[in-house]
């Protein structure tokens, strides 16, 4: 019972040096590192990708992404990023698109065949740099950098104790880590930037309403095969529809009140 306690107040007293911040939704954050390490990595990160993975030379498909995301990037804030982003279509066949901070925005021609039109690949784009928004990458490389000090102090603990099973112990910590803390984290951060995307395409002058579609045709692509949801990165499909419906009547007031319309095509 006293080692119990022990590791409890080990791990609780390395989660409560933070640095404390507030997502755009309200919820607490813990970000440890700086705007531009942030930026920093965020462009070597893309630099390496664009030296990796093909890049599109349709002029057409990358046209539509460009506009698409220009009308999104316009309406982030300046102390979240006020240069221009970068924007680059990979010649890969994955259903997925990112955005990192600096300004980074990557589409993947396979998510354009997912993606039925201009409203739906703003729901894409904008929920991309939702994550950005809100921080996401540096408030998961905070979590993992006081876990794993965390989980070093509970090893130490453990050893100069002598306790038996040490070994699966720390295996047993780690599994509860990743499932308890870590993979609810990365669903809250999938939720949190549906609703910055919903906000931002809906500004931009993109009908929100379309997002429930895209989730649809999200659903349909990937054919069932999934994890459970409680052992998943990402909320089921279905959650995602329920979020964005549920927020949907303060998105659409925005984009019924957008001063423009874009008109972006294939």
């Amino acid at each position: 019972m006293k080692l119990k306690f022990t590791t409890s107040a080990v791990i609780a007293a390395v989660l409560t040096l933070t640095a404390c911040a507030t997502s755009p939704t309200g919820r607490n954050q813990v970000l440890l590192y700086s705007e531009d390490q942030l930026a920093q990595m965020g462009s070597q990160a893309f630099t390496g990708m664009k030296e990796e993975l093909k890049i599109s030379n349709k002029s057409v498909s990358n046209d539509y992404v460009q506009c698409v995301a220009d009308a999104i990037t316009a309406q982030v804030p300046s102390t979240v990023f006020s240069g221009e982003w970068e924007v680059v279509v990979f010649d890969d066949e994955q259903i997925n698109a990112f955005a990192l901070p600096g300004g980074k925005i990557g589409v993947y021609t396979g998510i354009l065949n997912v993606a039925e039109n201009q409203h739906q690949l703003a729901a894409i784009i904008g929920h991309e740099v939702g994550h950005v928004i809100a921080e996401h990458g540096n408030e998961r490389m905070s979590q993992s950098t006081l876990i794993n000090v965390g989980s070093q102090a509970v090893g130490q603990v453990l050893a100069a104790n002598e306790v038996p099973q040490s070994g699966p112990i720390m295996a047993a910590i780690g599994l509860g880590m990743q499932v308890g803390v870590q993979l609810p984290f990365s669903r809250t951060h999938e939720s949190e930037a549906d609703v910055i995307g919903l906000q931002l395409m809906a500004k931009s002058g993109f009908d929100p309403r379309q997002s429930v579609n895209l989730w649809q045709n999200m659903d349909a692509a990937s054919g069932g095969e999934r994890p459970m949801e409680f052992l998943s990165t990402h909320p089921a499909p279905q959650t995602r529809i329920d979020n964005l419906q549920a927020n949907m009547q303060a998105a659409y007031a925005d984009y019924q009140a957008a001063s423009s319309r874009p008109s972006c095509t294939r």
